[in-house]
């Protein structure tokens, strides 16, 4: 003999949600997802805001250095970029890195 409980419970048990529900597990996924890369973006906006304040206070001064080390080095620099380009010739690997695949 079945108590009243027990067919209550079998009959609202079929009403029940599954234990797991995929949609809602993805939408709490999505929303955690999203506001970790709003955090994220939020720091690296803040870090780049701060770097350039900085960059824009030292500039007066970094500018005559880098202008002398850029001077300094532009024929090394003009001489690194062409032995690449041969290097790159003579390999032919060149066409693959300018067909932009």
């Amino acid at each position: 003999m079945t108590r009243p409980d027990d067919h209550l419970a079998a009959l609202f048990a079929q009403d029940l949600p599954p234990a797991r529900d995929p949609a809602f597990s993805a939408g709490v996924l999505e929303a955690a997802a999203r506001r970790r890369f709003q955090q994220e973006l939020a720091f690296i906006a803040a870090a780049s805001l701060a770097g350039a304040a900085a960059l824009a206070m030292l500039w007066p001064v970094l500018q005559p250095a880098l202008r002398a080390l850029a001077e300094g080095l532009a024929p090394a620099g003009l001489a690194i970029g062409g032995a690449a380009l041969v290097v790159a010739l003579a390999s032919g690997r060149l066409g693959a890195v300018l067909s932009f695949r």
